[in-house]
């Protein structure tokens, strides 16, 4: 529907829709009571009319809202996904796209070589999810990692640890492109292990789970964090040769 100028409807009303934040319905309000007259509405359906409409507004302004908040550095969707040059099955997207593993508070851990779809896939889930009405966060792992080592200056990790699991799902990119101290490591665990069983994490990592010693300081620190991560975890295995350098070499067109 297109707005109409406020200025025919009362003063009064236009006050009373103002307190109520009703802003859709005041703009809507001249043209929906016209057509109303016209086509001989009955009063229950320019009320339908109305209600939908700001129900529809706010929805998507609300979206809009969640999308900033989640700070995803690119714009990727499902659907810009090409699953027939992955190696992952029709059968795994589908499920991954449903989000149940979201409502039930599962992870989900995206593992491979670079360049085989994990941060595209982890990004358009994310962009599901805010589009199904989730709270979501998106951290590279050593941007997640830096904010909860300035919690160190004034005890508040556990603070931002809190903050951050306000969403429903955090998103975690690159985990061990960069080796993790020991105090890095433990602010991890303890990150893991507050969202456990109440939240759900999508990590992406290029190291298989039994190399997480490679950018961890030792087995017993990985051992904890795998625990708590695997116990409800969907595991996504990719593989094969780098999107980028096959689009470099022409086999496969840019997505």
């Amino acid at each position: 529907m297109v707005s109409v100028n406020v200025e025919a409807l009362d003063p009064e009303l236009i006050q009373g829709l103002r307190r109520l934040k009703l802003r859709t319905v005041r703009q809507l309000v001249p043209e929906v009571c016209q057509t109303a007259r016209t086509q001989r509405w009955r009063p229950e359906e320019v009320l339908r009319v109305l209600i939908e409409e700001e129900c529809k507004a706010r929805d998507e302004s609300n979206r809009r809202l969640r999308l900033r908040l989640a700070a995803f550095p690119v714009h990727k969707t499902l659907p810009g996904f090409e699953v027939a040059a992955s190696s992952i099955s029709q059968a795994t997207f589908d499920y991954l796209g449903s989000l149940e593993w979201l409502r039930e508070h599962r992870n989900l851990a995206l593992v491979g070589p670079p360049g085989t779809g994990k941060s595209h896939l982890a990004v358009a889930l994310g962009h599901a999810a805010v589009d199904a009405g989730y709270k979501v966060r998106f951290f590279r792992a050593d941007v997640l990692v830096e904010q909860l080592y300035r919690g160190l200056a004034d005890n508040s990790v556990g603070r931002l640890i809190d903050g951050i699991l306000r969403a429903d799902l955090v998103v975690v990119d690159e985990l061990g492109f960069s080796p993790l101290d020991a105090v890095a490591a433990n602010h991890l665990f303890r990150f893991v292990a507050a969202a456990y069983e109440t939240r759900s994490l999508v990590l992406t990592s290029n190291w298989a789970f039994e190399q997480w010693t490679n950018f961890l300081p030792d087995a017993a620190t990985a051992t904890a964090i795998l625990d708590r991560l695997l116990h409800h975890c969907q595991v996504v295995v990719l593989s094969g040769e780098s999107y980028r350098l096959r689009e470099a070499k022409g086999v496969v067109q840019p997505r």
